[in-house]
């Protein structure tokens, strides 16, 4: 939300909404190609010349970053704080209303749902594209993708297909913090103390104290998963809490990008699935394109923010107690993420991150002049 180094002060930095990929296509790569085989060219040379060698840099070793723990603390303090933030915005007193189509994954904050013909869930033709709204909550709100939990990231970091009813499913953002450093008692995982050896691109783990996992736990500050709740914030106004929510989400995004840079995380090509570990899973159930050609397996490629914290964007509504957003003057609307969007309709200043993007430069015509405009 703040001003980065070296920009003005009047300065904006312009983003715009992602276009949708079409239908079929394949993700965009966050790295180039180029860069990607360069990479597995020097890997594959360097296993040549030593078949057997100490990987020295963590995480691939096994051990965890010293600098990245307390990130993982925050991060995971930083996303308890938004849902409790979201939770007193959507159903608190007084809540601002949220709308999700029955037939759709469209999504629209504000007291009246808008009339813009986008629909393309079953039905819609014979509704002209309109939605069919009905009362939404946080969960529609900001949306955490799902993996599986890994006990041993390196020493197993794949879950098989027929392991897929055994292993459970956690938000891929609580699974990073772990990976990253984060102890909690309902998911345990195993922390080394030595790292491991490569042999001829083979993990092979020599440490001696396999059950003696809590060497290390001095190292980490424990945190409980439902954080207590200062009086401060219960005291809070609705000014105070939308703009202490909306700093919450900037936080976790900025905090689990500085994870990203370390521990891996890959998502499907063709569909939103996600894996935090080296490696993705072998469970065989994309239904997206070409499946039929991987035998239903994933397409695993390098995630991005976006695909960990996917942020819902929906049309931004610059008088929210007005008029719902007609379908004729979509053109001149603009859009923002879910919780942008919420947390600015509670009070919240509007950040210069997604000024651009909400469109707030641009005068709506009426609706009986719209098509006298250029």
């Amino acid at each position: 939300m703040e001003n980065e180094e070296g920009e003005e002060e009047g300065e904006k930095p312009y983003k715009d909404v992602p276009r949708p990929g079409k239908k079929g296509e394949r993700k965009p790569y966050a790295t180039p190609m180029k860069e990607l085989i360069r990479r597995a060219k020097e890997k594959k040379k360097a296993r040549q010349e030593n078949p057997c060698q100490i990987l020295e840099h963590a995480p691939e070793n096994g051990l965890l970053v010293p600098e990245l723990i307390e990130v993982a603390h925050q991060v995971h303090l930083d996303r308890s704080s938004l849902l409790h933030g979201l939770s007193k915005l959507v159903e608190g007193d007084p809540a601002i209303p949220i709308h999700r189509c029955r037939f759709c994954p469209e999504l629209h904050v504000g007291w009246h749902g808008h009339e813009i013909r986008s629909c393309e869930g079953p039905g819609s033709g014979s509704r002209n594209s309109y939605h069919v709204w009905r009362r939404g909550g946080v969960k529609d709100i900001v949306g955490f993708a799902y993996c599986y939990h890994l006990f041993d990231r390196v020493g197993k970091p794949r879950v098989g297909h027929k392991e897929r009813l055994d292993v459970p499913k956690l938000p891929a953002i609580l699974e990073l913090c772990i990976q990253a450093g984060l102890n909690l008692d309902d998911y345990p995982t195993k922390r080394r103390i030595a790292p491991v050896y490569s042999i001829d691109g083979r993990i092979v783990d020599f440490e001696t104290h396999k059950e003696d996992d809590s060497i290390t736990d001095h190292l980490l500050v424990p945190v409980s998963f439902i954080d207590s709740i200062s009086e401060e914030e219960e005291n809070m106004n609705l000014n105070e809490l939308a703009m202490k929510t909306l700093r919450s989400w900037f936080d976790l995004r900025i905090g689990a990008s500085k994870l990203m840079k370390k521990y891996n995380v890959v998502t499907c090509g063709y569909c939103p699935e996600v894996q935090v570990g080296p490696k993705g899973h072998k469970v065989r159930m994309c239904k997206a394109a070409k499946h039929q050609f991987r035998d239903g397996q994933h397409a695993w490629q390098e995630a991005t923010i976006d695909d960990l914290i996917k942020p819902n964007f929906v049309w931004h509504v610059k008088n929210p107690k007005g008029p719902p957003l007609a379908n004729v003057l979509k053109r001149y609307y603009g859009k923002a993420p879910a919780v942008v969007e919420l947390c600015v309709q509670a009070g919240a200043p509007i950040p210069k991150e997604c000024s651009s993007m909400m469109r707030l430069d641009v005068v709506l015509p009426d609706l009986d002049e719209y098509d006298l405009v250029s």
